[in-house]
């Protein structure tokens, strides 16, 4: 074998010079560990697996390369990165690749990614081990890379490989997942009297934003301040097949506010009153526990704009969720909402994305 072997943890690493005679066929299934190149191009990258068809070019590299011979018991990367994907991902997602060893994880649905972090954070710590996502809870589009997949040595062992997808399936749900959005009948209700032009402008906007999701309108309930109208409203809307309650205009911090004052009329509960996010702290979520009907107020910010907080919600409910204090409560944690967190919000311009690969 050209150079010297040497032993070592993982597969027996050794410096091949192309220059020095050596059997060609022992050659067939070496890993190249580093580019290599010849005549000033890139002849293989790192990680490549050595061929019959490959050797014929080997003497017109420079220099010496490193690369490794895998032992029976070794997964080379890109098997492994395929494998690892498969055992992360769940429904609403595809594998595409491996790239370089990465395997990424598509949304093929649009829908609400849901991460497990705390089996990637476990996986992670696994040796070779590297799954990486995007931010549990965002709403995504099909064709959206939301994960990717590998492990960092060329190669790792079956056993390591086993006990990352073991890890994987042992969860009562995916690791990664999109959980597509449901088309939810909703019911809208405004006490602010809102006319003309207006009303035309919040009618359009919410039906652009449910329509995003799959979702329609029940039809648009324009109430005077009046608790009995607001109660009646509610309760015909449930009746006639609403799965969503919008409450647009009011007070919120009116304790007179008289869509507050209807839930317990409705046999509603408050889940939180405000919300830990800016802007759109102005937010409540309540529950018509009976049927379980979600109820949650558009701010006057939240029927025009799509960053706020109600938007953050809003696909968690689209994807058939139910929202409790605790979930409203992490909000805090990245509850600033500032310009530079567009990425956060519903891509409601798109239905589709098209990203690359990363070669």
């Amino acid at each position: 074998m050209p150079g010297g072997a040497r032993a070592g943890v993982g597969p027996a690493a050794f410096t091949l010079d192309p220059r020095q005679p050596a059997d060609p066929a022992a050659l067939v299934g070496v890993v190249v560990v580093e580019e290599v190149r010849a005549g000033g191009r890139r002849l293989f990258r790192k990680g490549h697996r050595l061929t019959a068809a490959d050797l014929a070019a080997l003497p017109g590299v420079e220099r010496p390369f490193h690369a490794v011979r895998l032992g029976p018991d070794d997964v080379h990367e890109d098997a492994a990165g395929l494998r690892l994907a498969a055992a992360v991902g769940g429904q609403g997602v595809s594998a595409r690749g491996p790239v370089q060893s990465r395997v990424n994880l598509v949304a093929a649905t649009k829908g609400l990614l849901r991460v497990d972090a705390d089996r990637v954070t476990a996986l992670n710590r696994l040796p070779g081990i590297a799954v990486f996502t995007l931010p549990d809870r965002l709403a995504v589009v099909p064709g959206k890379i939301v994960a990717g997949a590998k492990v960092t040595p060329v190669a790792v062992p079956e056993a390591d490989l086993r006990a990352a997808e073991g890890l994987a399936g042992d969860g009562a749900g995916a690791v990664v997942e999109v959980k597509p959005f449901l088309p939810l009948r909703v019911g809208v209700i405004t006490t602010e009297g809102l006319t003309g032009t207006l009303r035309e402008r919040f009618r359009a906007t919410v039906e652009r934003k449910l329509g995003w999701y799959g979702a329609r309108v029940l039809r648009f309930e324009d109430l005077p301040d009046d608790v009995g109208a607001v109660a009646r409203a509610i309760e015909g809307l449930v009746g006639d097949g609403a799965d969503l309650i919008l409450a647009g205009g009011g007070n919120t911090v009116d304790p007179l506010d008289p869509t507050l004052l209807a839930l317990p009329a409705v046999g509603a509960e408050l889940v939180m009153f405000g919300a830990p996010a800016h802007p759109g702290s102005m937010f409540w979520l309540a529950e018509r526990v009976a049927s379980r009907t979600p109820i949650f107020n558009l701010a006057s910010c939240s029927m025009y704009s799509q960053a706020t907080v109600a938007d953050l919600i809003l696909p968690w409910v689209m994807a058939g969720e139910r929202v409790g204090p605790d979930d409203l409560a992490a909000l805090g944690h990245g509850g600033l909402l500032d310009r530079g967190m567009a990425w956060r919000f519903p891509p409601y311009d798109a239905d589709a994305a098209d990203e690359a690969d990363e070669g």
